[in-house]
């Protein structure tokens, strides 16, 4: 008897769909979001190594059934360990949301002020009104452009006349 290796369209469709919508999810700010992403994507790679270990057959005892007609253990073992693993990340990426509700009331992830300083420092820099990026823009247009998430920016810590170290400090203090 001869094993069909050939995977069922369907089940690659559906391994396609559930990786792209991961991927899609992956890529938002919200970290609710971004944990139903790391579901979907895990559970679509669980997907795909089934697929890849071909169809179903006889146990894998000897004995049972003959050696060509018994299925491949492996994948099966390999998924176990990705649902395990998935689950671990899940439960990372909850504990992190739920510290940023309690920290913040929502669960978006801001901007990083250091990569703000950073746009900032370059667009003053006279070489950088030459430097564009792939979409044309200039770094000054990029950096204007940049968004402040954070309550209190570096342009108000600069007025209340802060050194942009302390920032860290005066953020702390400033906490109820």
């Amino acid at each position: 008897m001869n094993i069909d290796m050939a995977p069922s369209l369907t089940l690659v469709v559906l391994v396609a769909v559930l990786v792209a919508t991961g991927v899609y999810l992956l890529l938002e700010r919200s970290l609710s979001r971004v944990i139903i992403g790391i579901a979907l994507i895990g559970n679509g790679v669980n997907v795909l190594m089934l697929v890849a270990g071909g169809s179903a057959g006889g146990p894998p005892i000897l004995g049972e059934s003959a050696p060509e007609d018994m299925s491949d253990p492996l994948p099966q073992a390999m998924v176990l360990t990705a649902i395990v693993i998935t689950l671990g990340m899940t439960a990372f990426l909850l504990a992190m949301a739920y510290r940023s509700w309690q920290l913040n009331g929502h669960d978006e992830v801001q901007d990083d002020l250091e990569d703000r300083r950073i746009a900032r420092r370059a667009a003053r820099d006279e070489l950088s009104e030459r430097v564009t990026d792939d979409s044309g823009a200039t770094l000054a247009e990029d950096a204007a452009s940049t968004r402040d998430e954070t309550a209190r920016g570096e342009d108000q810590h600069a007025r209340a006349g802060h050194h942009p170290a302390a920032i860290g400090a005066d953020d702390e203090e400033a906490k109820p």
